[in-house]
């Protein structure tokens, strides 16, 4: 039973500079929060903000009992296509969410579902990509107006094993390939190491230099390569390395960085985020997949974490690894007045799916006509 204490109170800040001197309370927050993930940590949504933002937008909702922070939603006022709130972080981000303080869960959700609440009579909440077990399905369970929960992007998950146990999952000729994989590794002399804080900036921009060259000539996310990007991702992580939140690993072949991979790290998750890598490993007939994987998963086993997230993305070579398909959420939010915002959404959201349906049809014959398929974006 929760102690008694002061009672809460909430605010809806919108001032840049009081977002960054947030840190210290934001970071006790994030503790709180066994949810939490390093993509609701104040190192990646300032920085995302600092790289993203629009003036005049923000709109961090946060509540305190006395002087301590209990609750954040962190959010912004968008016009497109809707009038709506929706999470800090953009399509950069896998995971959003809110922050909850586990100690005072029920009256803290309670609160900012209220605060949520009195936003939402003008704009819709649009909340997405929350993993399951997320605090903003709390705020979900308290919301008293309408309401709509649906299916957002597909990650999957493999647990937090070392890779040799990992191999021993799959079906034996796959684990007998993957072995085989690993072994050429060894006797081509692919060496790995995390590297200091101290180098992460570095570590990071040749991790771009090697992403540019890696999709060079195939679709590739566009937004990887833009300087806000960069700007972002190497501020973001000097933070999250100092604090153990993010690991960022170099692969070298014959004294040259050939590979880099960046892991954000919370206490149950492990989430592999962005790698870079020379084409010529292919040349080599490197499995770089196999060769990040390793790396990562005795990583994450070694720190006692409970999953490791291959993110969103329904890739093809992900699944060799025979992993768990998690759906994030979408929580759409309104009031009587906001409630035809909620369905246009809706019927947004059914729509997309429709045509995705389509699509995966027509990829599907394609494949069968002998056409090669698209080329993956991450």
């Amino acid at each position: 039973m929760t102690a008694p204490g002061p009672a809460l109170s909430v605010e809806v800040c919108t001032e840049e500079r009081a977002f960054a001197e947030l840190a210290g309370q934001w970071a006790r927050l994030y503790r709180a929060c066994p949810s939490a993930t390093p993509f609701q940590s104040h190192a990646w949504l300032h920085s995302w903000w600092l790289s993203y933002g629009v003036p005049g937008r923000l709109r961090l909702v946060l509540v305190r009992r006395g002087d301590e922070l209990v609750a954040a939603a962190p959010m912004m006022r968008v016009h497109h296509p809707l009038p709506a709130l929706v999470p800090i972080g953009g399509t950069i981000t896998d995971l959003c969410d809110v922050l909850i303080d586990d100690a005072v869960a029920a009256p803290a959700a309670g609160a900012l579902a209220d605060a949520l609440g009195e936003l939402a009579r003008t704009a819709l909440i649009d909340f997405r990509e929350v993993r399951p077990g997320g605090a903003m399905e709390r705020v979900y369970l308290c919301w008293r107006g309408p309401r709509r929960r649906v299916r957002d992007s597909v990650c999957l998950e493999l647990p937090a094993l070392p890779m040799a146990e990992l191999v021993g999952r799959l079906p034996t000729p796959r684990a007998r390939r993957i072995r085989s994989k690993i072994n050429l590794l060894g006797r081509i002399g692919v060496e790995w190491r995390f590297v200091e804080h101290e180098e992460t900036g570095a570590a990071l921009n040749r991790l771009l230099e090697l992403h540019g060259l890696q999709w060079a000539g195939r679709q590739v996310s566009a937004e990887h390569l833009r300087p806000r990007f960069q700007e972002h991702l190497v501020r973001a992580a000097a933070s999250l390395t100092r604090t153990g939140e993010a690991a960022v690993t170099e692969f070298r072949l014959d004294g040259s960085v050939v590979a880099v991979n960046t892991m954000l790290l919370s206490g149950a998750l492990a989430g592999m985020y962005l790698y870079g890598f020379d084409p010529q490993l292919r040349g080599r007939r490197v499995d770089v997949a196999t060769m990040l994987l390793r790396a990562c998963a005795d990583h994450a086993a070694a720190d006692g974490r409970r999953a490791l997230s291959l993110l969103r993305g329904d890739e093809p070579y992900k699944h060799r690894w025979c992993p768990e398909t998690v759906f994030n959420q979408r929580f759409l939010l309104a009031r009587r007045r906001t409630l035809p915002l909620l369905a246009a959404a809706a019927a947004e959201d059914a729509a997309r799916r429709r045509a995705k349906k389509v699509l995966r049809r027509d990829s599907a014959d394609a494949v069968t006509d002998g056409a090669a398929p698209a080329e993956d974006t991450r």
